[in-house]
């Protein structure tokens, strides 16, 4: 990527002085935004120059190998010269050149994205694009695009997938002032992804936010990952487009069980702590508030105006997103009275001074509404009076911006004279929006955002359940019986017996086969109960029929006796059979009716995405579940608070709250069965689909009542799950027995706990500096990880008595080509010489090896001999640099596969 954004030499190819000429535009953006670096221009036809930049006509008569090819050329040409490049030895391409069908075969040929991509991996080079706008970089004089204006250097980073809404985007930023640390658009994507991109910018770029535009996602693992690490360093603000299946390039992709797939983005970006807007607009006004406010401490929304229409707006606005209306202290109430400042509601939100208000009013009235600690937001809605006129009132409340103690939005109402207020607001950094609904949509931003980065940085309680490998063992056995049988569904008792094994109650059912069978235990059933035929095509979740209890979807209510019982399943195996004769009948299940206990039936199961992988899903319960509004998706993992998070979005929470004797006790009994399906198919890879509906809450508790499971190909997830397969057991000398195993979330507490128990040298051997706590972000950041770029073993012992304690942690940071991992390794003081360090090393020096990591380096303070002499016993070759008075140990893992591996460990030395 340092290739391709910070070039010191370019080559445009297909340049001329043609005022139609592709190239002749991007040579001309080049010159003209004072690229530093030498530059040519390749173009069979013209002159010895072109707009005096030096020319000529083959690729391979270029003086130097230039750091990055720009391809203008027809598209048909384009694979033909990145074999070109690709000889002479070039290591970047940027691909403007696009045309219809890149994805089509044609004849005897390929098409032009295979070849593109085939001639790249011959030689190693890397593409981006095609039909890409190009790429910006101010800060570097950097302007290698089509581009239709210059680019101010400024600290926002715009990625995305297509160059016209890039195009736009930067004459939108130029009306705002706001400059960009680089402007990146990928296109159609034949090698270097927007992921890869993100890395970068995550990594090298001065930027403080992150605009994110999104067409389609391929590697759903590596955008998560990517994404997730660049949300904890920055403000990333996202839009999808294609949102609808009428929007869509190709075949739309369905989801089952989800009846809108756009659902599973807002989940996917939720759990990355990503801003997700709705529409261009909202993309900058987002980036205005969120880069303009301090961090919100709740979503009460206090509100000024000099009218209560233009107010009740923002108000309606305001509640219809889910905000709240801050209530004052009474303190407040008696100022706003005292002073006369609130004429339509006194002392009540909102503060309408009406059409008389003056700026001093106002900002008089601002202050105090600000200072009210039940407020965390104040929002000013002014339209342009004789008596304050926009400009003037916005320059009094910028003079006086530092008396308003909240963070602060202003809606300027009007065009003429509010255009004028809202420029200067902008100057000063203080939010301002045409209207007041986009200033409250502005506000919801930053509470969303709020929202999603405490859960992405929040340590959870532990873990409710955790499964052994016996239950493991078990449910795979059920699994591979039925494909044996040639199955891709579980019965309804073997699907049973899975929930079961998880903790998750089911009803109490008998499971008959034949007339002589209900004769004989029907009996054991007291009272009213329901017969259900279990085939091949009831048997899949997430399947609704117009009638679902009529007699042809299989089901009989309200038997009595034994003998009614052996009718019915004469009845329903003979009404199978007539309507669907392909179908097998499996089994008959027989329960209880489930009247009479005031239940609440909800919807609780397990899908997959075809892009995301496996998919939580809950919400309200019943047989119209899939065309309600209440089903909300996450994606596994999720521990407990990412499980009360999903349950508290939906209409079953508010239910419960209003309804429940023990609401707190319903929603974590909610939150551990969403944990515990998350565990489900992290274990069970084959498990397609699960639904649990009606799943019935009520005075008895939980209990799934009918559920369904089929089976499909191994799963990938979109966030790689906790990895059970890594956890071993061993002995230390002294005779402690301790498990080795990955960090997870929940292990905040024990970290915490470890950490104060290290000596102030051990804390600078680790850290090179004293560290004497650690912050939640710190306890966040070392038990949150990915742990497909990262990964830390720790050493635990559980005594006989007393709590888990945690002896050493070693851990890896891959590099995003996972190529070079950088470790780190602390044991506690009391602990020395048991091993333990050697234990952690070698057990991390395994996995990076079976991973494919081909070099793990290490910085080690030079006063450390412990680590030095354990770094020699373990193999690796140790530099000592002087200057920094440290030791680099390097040990080499794997060997490189190919020429770009062999560079890339290179170029990074």
């Amino acid at each position: 990527m340092h290739h391709f954004l910070q070039p010191a030499s370019l080559a445009v190819i297909g340049a001329s002085e043609d005022s139609e000429s592709l190239g002749g535009l991007v040579l001309r953006n080049v010159q003209e935004g004072g690229f530093r670096g030498k530059l040519w221009a390749v173009d069979q036809r013209g002159e010895a120059e072109v707009f005096g930049v030096s020319r000529v006509a083959q690729i391979s008569e270029l003086p130097v190998i230039p750091d990055l090819a720009v391809i203008c050329t027809d598209i048909e040409s384009v694979p033909g010269l990145i074999d070109e490049l690709g000889t002479l030895g070039a290591k970047a391409a940027l691909v403007l050149s696009g045309g219809a069908h890149l994805d089509r075969d044609r004849h005897d040929q390929e098409s032009v994205k295979k070849r593109m991509l085939s001639a790249a991996r011959t030689s190693g080079i890397r593409l981006l694009g095609p039909e890409c706008m190009g790429i910006i970089v101010p800060g570097r004089k950097l302007n290698a695009s089509y581009a239709s204006q210059p680019v101010k250097a400024g600290r926002v980073a715009y990625l995305g997938q297509s160059g016209m809404l890039a195009n736009a985007m930067i004459d939108w930023a130029a009306g705002r002032d706001i400059g960009f640390s680089h402007v990146v658009t990928v296109g159609n994507s034949v090698d270097v992804l927007l992921p890869d991109v993100l890395d970068y910018i995550n990594q090298y770029s001065p930027a403080q936010a992150i605009l994110l535009h999104l067409e389609h996602i391929r590697d759903a693992q590596h955008f998560m990952t990517a994404l997730r690490d660049a949300s904890r360093n920055h403000l990333v603000v996202a839009i999808k487009s294609g949102r609808t299946s009428a929007a869509a390039l190709t075949e739309p992709l369905v989801t089952p069980g989800i009846a809108h797939r756009d659902a599973v983005f807002d989940a996917a970006f939720s759990r990355a702590g990503v801003v997700r807007v709705d529409d261009s607009d909202d993309l900058l006004d987002a980036l205005e508030t969120l880069s303009h406010m301090r961090p919100l401490k709740g979503d009460r929304l206090a509100i000024v105006s000099n009218g209560l229409g233009p107010a009740m707006l923002a108000i309606d606005k305001l509640i219809s997103a889910g905000g709240r209306l801050a209530r004052f202290s009474n303190e407040t109430r008696e100022i706003l009275e005292q002073q006369g400042l609130d004429i339509s509601k006194p002392g009540e939100n909102p503060v309408d001074l009406s059409g008389n208000a003056t700026p001093s009013r106002l900002v008089k009235a601002l202050a105090i509404v600000s200072a009210d600690p039940g407020v965390d937001a104040v929002l000013l809605v002014h339209a342009a009076t004789r008596l304050a006129p926009s400009q003037e009132t916005a320059q009094a409340l910028i003079e006086q911006r530092p008396k308003v103690r909240r963070n602060l939005l202003t809606s300027w109402m009007g065009l003429k004279e509010a255009q004028a207020a809202r420029h200067a607001c902008s100057q000063a950094s203080i939010p301002t929006y045409i209207s007041p609904e986009k200033a409250v949509k502005a506000f919801m931003h930053m509470v969303n955002y709020q929202r999603v980065q405490t859960l992405l940085q929040e340590t959870p309680p532990s873990l409710p359940f955790a499964t052994s490998a016996t239950i493991r063992a078990h449910c795979h056995g059920l699994i591979q019986a039925a494909r044996a049988d040639g199955r891709q569904t579980l019965t309804h008792g073997e699907t049973a017996q899975v929930l079961s094994a998880y903790g998750i109650p089911t009803a109490h059912s008998l499971y008959l086969h034949t007339p002589a069978d209900a004769r004989e235990k029907a009996a054991q059933i007291a009272g009213p109960k329901a017969l259900k035929v279990v085939h091949e095509g009831n048997c899949r979740p997430f399947r609704y029929r117009k009638h679902p209890h009529k007699i042809s979807a299989g089901l009989l209510q309200d038997l009595e006796t034994p003998e009614q019982v052996a009718d019915g399943i004469v009845r329903l195996g003979d009404k199978v059979r007539e309507k669907f004769p392909d179908y097998t009948i499996r089994e008959y299940c027989l329960q209880p009716m489930q009247r009479g206990k005031h239940s609440m039936q909800v919807c609780a199961g397990i899908t997959r995405d075809a892009v995301f992988g496996p998919l939580i899903v809950f919400g309200t319960g019943g047989y119209k579940a899939n065309v309600l509004a209440d089903r909300q998706v996450a994606l596994p993992p999720l521990n407990m608070s990412l499980a009360a998070d999903v349950v508290g979005r939906t209409h079953v929470a508010s239910l419960i709250r209003e309804h429940s004797a023990e609401p707190e006790h319903d929603i974590k009994q909610l939150c551990e069965l969403l944990v515990k399906l998350s565990q489900m198919a992290t274990d069970l890879l084959e498990l397609q689909g699960l639904e649990l509906n009606p799943l019935l809450l009520n005075r008895d508790g939980m209990v799934a009542v009918d559920f369904a499971m089929d089976l499909g190909k191994p799963a990938r997830f979109a966030i790689m799950p906790y990895p059970e397969e890594l956890r071993e057991w061993t002995t230390l000398k002294n005779g402690w027995p301790v498990e080795v195993r990955p960090v997870r979330a929940e292990d905040a507490p024990l970290i915490s706990a470890f950490h104060r128990r290290l000596s102030e040298q051990s804390i600078r051997f680790r850290y090179f500096h004293n560290k004497a706590d650690l912050s939640q972000r710190d306890l966040s950041i070392l038990s949150h990880i990915n742990y497909d770029r990262q990964m830390a073993f720790i050493a635990e012992y559980q005594p006989e008595e007393g709590e888990r304690e945690m002896l050493g942690v070693v851990r890896v940071w891959n590099d995003p080509d996972n190529l070079r991992t950088e470790f780190s390794i602390i044991i506690r003081d009391d602990l020395q010489g048991l091993g333990i360090g050697s234990l952690l090393m070698q057990k991390m020096i395994s996995y990076c090896r079976h991973i494919g990591i081909i070099e793990m380096v290490g910085t080690i303070m030079m006063d450390n001999r412990p680590m030095r002499a354990l770094m020699k016993h373990l193999g690796f070759k140790c530099r000592f640099d002087m200057e920094e008075q440290v030791v680099e140990a390097v040990l080499r893992l794997n060997e490189p596969e190919n020429e770009w591996q062999r560079h890339r460990l290179e170029s990074s030395v």
